[in-house]
């Protein structure tokens, strides 16, 4: 699977998540760290970022791009949201940020951010059908999404963040009646413009990200603050909300800290994220909320896989593939043939990442196999793989180092007849990682090779999923498949050496 990191550098902390996005969209973390480090506070109070503030996370963020370096990320989105919006000085902090984390760091707007956080949400806890409110309160603001059926109807972005309210509202601690009713007052005014533009509706379900949310749906249940991910999905009803609220303006920070639940950071800032939520849930007439982990970061990381970034890095580039064509033709393959093959290989080869687990890069050797595995016919039919590993060994193959030229030809030897063997002295010089690679695409090749055994282009798409412990290929076509799927069943029993799986074939008529 492709590996993307996303950075979220919002104005109470930042995040780094590193993830694998699923053929179907399902979203496997591999790193996540968060650091408080109150960007907004200095912004919010003097309109600029701090010296301090912006030292402290440029360092935070040289330890994050350490992370996602070693972790082989293809792709990359750093973002900055409300604090950073509302810097006099956001050019040097973009500039001194981005150098830190060796990717530019965007300033994206509030109506970005909610994209996002919407994206984030619907990839890790999908309602593909339901009719959301989607609140997410962050340190500098606070955003209101409609959504349908899996779309943004509406969605606004208000300055209704924890960290600001805290600085321009509460100077008293606990604060004073006055304090919480000027608060309560303003919450009330910046967000009635998007609960008429929204109206009265029929909600499925209220869904709350972000860490105000995770305090409070996690106080409410007495989660506590290390196991907060166990309150991802939990729900609390309107009133506890209104119950907690009310707890938490009587008490100072001290006691705010010994809630279960709430951490020590939080607790300063936790009373207008809770007022915030609980206004929300009461104008818009919602019994109870939902919490999820979701955010910012798990959009980011959907959103680049949906774009197919680093995808270029499982295929050839356009040298390359002037290279193999040019050597195909060369050696009488017939062209149509190798390109149908090769993009039977790319699909097996993106569709199957969750059992390989190979880099990207190794799917260019395999399409490269898939246009030369037939180069031995120039010299015999007799043995042709054969004869296909030694042109391919042999050929000046600009654009592919030795060790890739080596692959390749390996690959192509074991495209049909025996597997590797450690007896087989083309085999032998590779090392470990190299013989894992060819081990892992040789089924793989003989798989997208039977998919067009006519050469007659009949398979016109293939799909993979594997369920319940077996691989299902699906394959679109409008004709007569037989020889292909016999094929395929044969090169399926190599595949089930390997992969200890299955394989089964289905036909999907296509218009």
């Amino acid at each position: 699977m492709l590996r993307y990191a996303a950075i979220d550098i919002g104005s109470n902390s930042v995040r780094l998540q590193v993830a694998e996005v699923t053929p179907d969209g399902k979203i496997q973390v591999r790193a996540a760290e968060r650091q408080v480090t109150r960007l907004g506070e200095s912004v919010f109070r003097s309109g600029r970022i701090s010296p301090e503030a912006m030292e402290f996370l440029c360092g935070v963020l040289a330890q994050f791009a350490q992370t996602y370096r070693k972790l082989d990320a293809v792709g990359m989105r750093a973002v900055a949201t409300a604090a950073v919006r509302d810097a006099s000085n956001q050019h040097e902090f973009i500039e001194r940020a981005s150098q830190a984390i060796g990717t530019r760091v965007e300033v994206i707007s509030g109506q970005e951010e909610a994209r996002l956080i919407h994206l984030g949400v619907q990839s890790v806890w999908p309602h593909p059908r339901q009719n959301l409110l989607i609140i997410d309160i962050g340190g500098g603001s606070a955003e209101i999404i409609h959504s349908e059926s899996g779309r943004i109807r509406q969605a606004f972005s208000k300055p209704l963040g924890a960290v600001r309210l805290t600085g321009v509202f509460l100077k008293n601690d606990p604060p004073t009646p006055r304090e919480l009713h000027r608060l309560n007052d303003y919450i009330e005014e910046r967000i009635v413009s998007a609960v008429q533009r929204i109206g009265k509706q029929r909600w499925d379900r209220a869904i709350a990200t972000s860490a105000t949310a995770a305090a409070v749906v996690c106080a409410i249940h007495r989660v506590p603050r290390p196991d907060r991910d166990e309150g991802d999905r939990l729900r609390a009803s309107t009133a506890q909300i209104r119950k907690l609220y009310e707890k938490l303006v009587l008490k100072d920070v001290g006691d705010r800290r010994k809630i279960t639940g709430i951490g020590p950071r939080r607790a300063e800032i936790i009373i207008p994220g809770a007022a915030v939520l609980l206004r929300i849930l009461q104008d818009f007439q919602l019994p109870s909320v939902y919490y999820s982990m979701a955010g910012v970061r798990d959009g980011i990381i959907a959103d680049l896989a949906a774009r197919g970034v680093g995808r270029e890095l499982t295929q050839l580039n356009r040298e390359q593939r002037g290279v193999v064509e040019q050597m195909a033709t060369h050696y009488g393959v017939p062209l149509r043939h190798a390109r149908k093959v090769a993009a039977l290989a790319h699909s097996l080869f993106i569709g199957l990442q969750p059992l390989h687990s190979l880099p990207p890069d190794t799917g260019k050797l395999l399409e490269a196999a898939a246009f030369l595995h037939d180069t031995g016919h120039y010299v015999s039919d007799t043995r042709h793989h054969k004869h296909s590993y030694y042109l391919v060994a042999n050929s000046d193959m600009a654009g592919f180092t030795d060790r890739e030229r080596e692959i390749v030809a390996n690959l192509c030897r074991y495209h049909r007849k025996a597997m590797p063997g450690t007896v087989h002295p083309n085999f032998q010089p590779l090392n470990a990682e190299e013989k894992r690679i060819v081990t892992l695409l040789v089924p793989l090749l003989r798989l997208a090779d039977s998919l067009d055994r006519s050469q007659d282009q009949r398979v016109r798409s293939l799909e993979c999923a594997v369920r319940n412990g077996e691989v299902v290929l699906q394959l679109g076509s409008d004709r007569d498949i037989d020889l292909e799927q016999w094929a395929a069943e044969r090169a399926g029993e190599v595949f089930r050496q390997v992969y200890d799986k299955p394989i089964s074939l289905v036909k999907m008529r296509q218009q």
